[in-house]
């Protein structure tokens, strides 16, 4: 039996584009074209996709902005191999540090495009798009499960932000008035309420566990950190 495989490819290059798309549907590969980043991230909300080709010098946003936003927001899981004439290792460590699964430098051989998708479809989905780690803490975005050493923590719905927050800036301080708005945006209450939840959470991450995390640093904010 054969399996059809399903690839988004974008690339503002329109000959380019062409001659991709027309390899590969002779490989048996259905192939759905963006022209920007952002009719990408359209796309790929409407359908499920093997594996994601993605230009990296597009108009508006760029491949590595794109496949930030789609593993940030979206969660999307599906690898990501970028097409680019940059060949830099800077360059190539960004296109990874974004997302990306795979580096492939223009010029490039139609032949070898297809390895490469086929590697990255023998792989499957990315299973860790939509997970937080600090140590043995660690939050899955998409269940909103927040879990210790395996074991799940009990939190409420504002003790989850605070700790979604933390987590994505750890181990870099958190100002008390970001975090504040991270929570309540404008609507900030008349009371420092904030001082409760952190004390309460202190009590369900921190106090039945040998090391301590959540750390203030007086006049100055909040961080996730390990006191030497």
């Amino acid at each position: 039996m054969v399996i059809r495989l399903r690839v988004l490819l974008v690339e503002d290059n329109l000959e380019l584009a062409g001659n991709i798309c027309d390899f590969l549907e002779l490989q048996q590969i259905v192939t759905d074209h963006a022209r920007t980043g952002k009719q990408s991230l359209s796309l790929i909300e409407q359908s499920n996709y093997d594996v994601i080709i993605m230009d990296v010098m597009m108009p508006g946003m760029d491949g590595f902005e794109t496949c930030r936003l789609l593993r940030d927001r979206s969660l999307c899981q599906t690898p990501t191999i970028f097409l680019t004439a940059r060949t830099n290792l800077d360059d190539k460590l960004k296109g990874f540090q974004s997302g990306g699964d795979d580096y492939l430098t223009k010029p490039f051989e139609m032949a070898e495009l297809h390895c490469r998708l086929l590697a990255l479809c023998s792989r499957g989905n990315r299973k860790d798009i939509g997970m937080l780690y600090f140590h043995d803490l660690e939050v899955n975005v998409q269940t909103g499960i927040a879990t210790r050493e395996g074991k799940v923590l009990n939190i409420n719905k504002i003790q989850y932000q605070i700790l979604l927050t933390l987590l994505k800036h750890a181990p870099a301080l958190v100002s008390r008035s970001d975090l504040e708005y991270e929570i309540w945006g404008d609507d900030l209450p008349d009371n420092d309420i904030l001082r409760s939840h952190l004390y309460q959470l202190r009590q369900i991450i921190d106090k039945p566990f040998s090391q301590a995390y959540i750390q203030t640093v007086h006049a100055k904010g909040i961080k996730l950190s390990i006191e030497e």
